[in-house]
């Protein structure tokens, strides 16, 4: 199966002519074979032109003139599809790259096929560039390296930066994000390559948490910890899991909603416990009711009372815009300046209007608030309409098997008080009977 997988790695000065040398298995690695390990395929492009015939030689000027504690490449890991043959992913590769890197970046890759822990192939590429601009400004290998020269760039090296956030410090959050993004190109054009070339397996990047499979993720392998006792382990792991996935799936089929009926059976006993409880000791469930009752009841009054002191402060604050209002009605003018008059009615009319306003706002305020008021208190003829009736109504949605045992537990206790009431009457009528005789 076709299996997706993508990392970003950061090469350290000194490091990059050995790692490009490994990947191409060039120099003393070029007889090297590790598990049946093949090079299918490699390629260079990009190079300035002292390095085109030997990229190696870039490799090996980035490791001696970049600083010390700098980075001379950047390299993606990425899995290919072992149902493509070899023409297919290099063919897959190449457009990777012309996406990717373009003509901005000098890069090498090559990719490997090594044999996976099935058997099978496990084709994969190493696609290693350097993060150093190409610009069309050609130098040696002593300035391609140095540091940018953003006034005059010809007197510098390359300036230094990939992606849309070259240049910028990024924080892990959106790294992260951006890793996320790379990944997901990655899957929308290997998926596309898999179609065209009549193949139906397809990648999908998203991890095990994000896809809902609920499968824990394997944890990273070194070549050192592969080998020997550590590929036993994995194959062991892997095994595992894929019994377990096979038997949730069969689970799925005959229960299709596991998590519901988890809840429900947790609900059922639940309900027992409680109605057990209810017979045996009714005053203690009347107890955990009257507290359950009695916290989603502080609940409500505590949110009454944030609605209560909000309106409050905006019923003072329209109040005094009120009384600023009707104290400062406008003024008429002058008998002898009766061309103001309509322009004075007008004005008149408009602070009327305004003035009804904010009488009318006051009042629905005060409203609000008597009707908070007569909420809070003790019910009356329209119970489901106060507090108590919203706990009551709170109680059953949210306890409603506590709700069922209280009732039964009522019943309960009024059946024991009638029993009372009539071994009582029968006491009294034996003794009336003994003092008859």
């Amino acid at each position: 199966m076709a299996i997706g997988r993508l990392s970003m790695k950061v090469g350290k000065t000194g490091k990059a002519e050995p790692h490009a040398a490994y990947i191409a298995r060039a120099g003393k690695y070029a007889n090297r074979l590790e598990r049946g390990e093949k090079l299918v395929a490699t390629e260079a492009g990009n190079m300035p032109a002292w390095a085109q015939s030997n990229p190696l030689e870039f490799w090996q000027a980035a490791d001696a003139n970049e600083r010390k504690n700098g980075t001379t490449y950047r390299e993606m890991e990425i899995a290919l599809p072992r149902e493509m043959d070899t023409a297919e992913q290099v063919e897959l590769v190449r457009e990777w790259v012309k996406q990717e890197i373009g003509d901005r970046h000098a890069y090498q890759w090559a990719i490997h096929v090594p044999k996976a822990a099935d058997g099978g192939e496990q084709p994969h590429v190493h696609l290693m560039f350097s993060e150093r601009q190409r610009d069309g400004i050609e130098r040696d290998p002593d300035q391609y390296f140095k540091r940018y020269n953003s006034k005059y760039p010809e007197r510098g090296g390359a300036r230094k930066g990939y992606g849309q956030n070259a240049g910028k410090t990024l924080s892990q959050t959106e790294r992260a994000a951006e890793l996320k993004e790379l990944r997901a190109r990655w899957e929308s054009m290997c998926n596309a390559h898999l179609e065209r070339s009549g193949h139906e397996a397809r990648i999908d990047m998203r991890s095990h948490a994000e896809r809902g499979t609920g499968l824990e993720p394997e944890a990273k392998q070194l070549p050192s910890q592969w080998r020997g006792a550590g590929r036993d382990k994995v194959i062991e792991f892997r095994a595992a899991r894929q019994e377990l996935a096979e038997a949730r799936k069969a689970l799925a089929v005959t229960v299709p909603d596991v998590r519901g009926e988890l809840i429900d059976l947790q609900r059922e006993r639940q309900e027992r416990e409680l109605m057990r409880l209810a017979e045996q000791e009714p005053e203690a469930v009347k107890v955990e009711y009257t507290a359950a009752w009695n916290k989603i009841r502080q609940d409500i009054s505590a949110k009454v009372n944030r609605i209560q002191i909000r309106i409050l402060g905006t019923l003072r604050a329209a109040e005094k815009i009120k009384k600023s209002h009707i104290q400062n009605p406008p003024k008429p003018p002058p008998k002898w300046q009766f061309w103001k008059k309509k322009s004075y009615e007008r004005q008149f009319e408009q602070w009327r209007a305004e003035r009804d306003k904010l009488i009318s706002r006051c009042e629905r305020l005060e409203h609000r608030l008597h009707r908070l008021d007569d909420y809070q208190r003790k019910p009356g003829l329209h119970y489901w309409k106060s507090a108590d009736g919203l706990a009551n109504q709170r109680m059953k949605n949210q306890r409603p098997a506590l709700v069922a045992a209280y009732y039964r537990a009522k019943e309960v206790m009024l059946e024991r008080q009638l029993e009372r009431r009539e071994q009582e009457r029968q006491r009294r009528r034996s003794r009336g009977r003994g003092m008859s005789r």
